[in-house]
């Protein structure tokens, strides 16, 4: 199981919200491209990065720091956040970045998706975020009436390479990973998942591993790394003896 740092852009800078809300944030940098140098350093094989100011209001707000990262990145980056056409994508792939992410996209227009998908297969994944189960979009702050699973498996039917599935209510908390609900979605599908919300330690971890069979193939992880309560290297060495 891979584990993914994730890089929260907001202005420029390197923050983290606590349950998505935009009132609750905390700045851990100035520099972007310099946390990104800092987690490959210590073994990230893959980053996750989300423009915030993009994913509330529609379009990409934070294009310099994260073409920034891309240039200087020694690893695959994948960039969401207000990604809303087709222009946008080829803009981020023609910076470096290895994979997009659709969110608000992927639920109110599903032709969007589809011809993403068909025109880079492999490269487009759909990042879910849920609150009691249901879908959120535009920053987490819309909730819709369609089920976290239902979207899931529609994305996968369009061509979603990959489905990033947050339980919201434990994004930024630290409380662990929702694996009822991870696993559930993850089994309902052929492509793999990636669990996000919640991590705080190793433990956590641990825990996560076994769902690798049941299809969620990474985690990403934030405020944990951020706050101290995780040590990146020896989440890398788990995730490695485990799968060993």
């Amino acid at each position: 199981m891979i584990i993914i740092p994730a890089i929260d852009i907001r202005g420029g800078k390197c923050v983290r919200l606590f349950q998505g809300d935009y009132g609750k944030e905390t700045v851990y940098g100035e520099d972007p491209a310099a946390m990104a140098e800092k987690w490959v350093s210590q073994g990230a094989r893959f980053l996750h990065v989300v423009d915030l100011d993009g994913a509330r209001e529609g379009a990409p707000r934070n294009r310099t720091a994260i073409q920034a990262i891309a240039r200087k990145s020694s690893v695959p980056v994948e960039v969401g956040g207000g990604i809303r056409d087709l222009a946008a994508i080829e803009d981020y792939f023609s910076s470096g970045i290895e994979r997009v992410i659709l969110g608000t996209a992927a639920y109110s227009n599903p032709d969007f998706l589809k011809a993403a998908c068909a025109r880079w297969p492999g490269r487009i994944a759909v990042d879910i975020a849920a609150k009691l189960g249901k879908a959120a979009v535009s920053g987490w702050t819309e909730e819709t009436p369609i089920s976290a699973a239902d979207l899931a498996r529609k994305c996968e039917e369009l061509g979603a390479a990959v489905i990033i599935y947050t339980d919201i209510q434990r994004d930024g908390t630290q409380k662990g990973v929702n694996r009822r609900d991870t696993r559930k979605v993850a089994r309902s599908l052929k492509i793999p998942v990636i669990a996000s919300g919640g991590i705080s330690t190793l433990e956590d971890i641990q825990a996560l591993l076994p769902l690798e069979k049941d299809g969620v193939k990474g985690v990403i992880v934030g405020r944990a790394l951020y706050a101290g309560t995780l040590n990146l290297p020896e989440a890398l060495r788990i995730a490695t003896k485990e799968k060993a």
